[in-house]
């Protein structure tokens, strides 16, 4: 145990006399305000990355709720309709098995497309998921945009990192050009621009 901090202290002396030492002291304090900036930039997609992952999930139980919805309405209908054969091979039906197959037919009429405001046919459920199927696939679209705008600041991240430690300026530019241009990209996709 005594030799980690041994070796963590020797390697912060080393940090500390190189920092004085070094010549071009700014390089190291401008690349840690480059890779904080990258840092918060890529926390904030992460978070557009992580909102738009949860609109896809919910958009998508949605869709296969409304669905599973749909298919029990097609049941029911499929069930009902067997009825009203059955009842009207019946010879000899009296009023009451009328009025019956009547009320079954309205109902799977009813079931198959129900026009008044919130209903719940099959012709309503399904312009219902279509409409869910598109925001679902728009979510999972801007999640996509995002997750590219995630792994090209990560790797901006690690480029202007390594610049500290080889100091090689052509790395740092390269970690902030590529940065800059993921968190721009990032700030576009969160205004829906691309």
């Amino acid at each position: 145990m005594s030799s980690t901090i041994e070796h963590a202290q020797e390697g912060l002396e080393h940090a500390h006399h190189a920092a004085e030492h070094g010549g071009g002291g700014h390089l190291p304090r401008n690349m840690a305000i480059l890779i904080a900036a990258l840092a918060a930039a890529l926390a904030l997609t992460e978070m557009g990355e992580k909102a738009a992952q949860n609109d896809y999930l919910t958009h998508h139980i949605s869709v296969s709720d409304t669905y599973a919805f749909l298919q029990a309405r097609n049941i029911r209908a499929g069930i009902l309709g067997t009825a009203v054969d059955t009842i009207s091979l019946i010879p000899g039906t009296d009023e009451t098995a009328k009025t019956r197959i009547a009320a079954m037919q309205a109902e799977i009429s009813r079931l198959m497309d129900d026009p008044k405001p919130g209903g719940l046919g099959r012709k309503q459920l399904l312009e219902k998921a279509k409409i869910l199927e598109e925001e679902r696939d728009h979510a999972f679209h801007i999640y996509h945009l995002f997750e590219r705008s995630t792994g090209a600041l990560q790797i901006s991240i690690v480029l202007a990192s390594v610049s500290v430690v080889t100091k090689t300026k052509a790395l740092s530019w390269a970690g902030g050009i590529i940065g800059g241009v993921a968190a721009i990209y990032g700030l576009l996709v969160a205004l829906e621009m691309v």
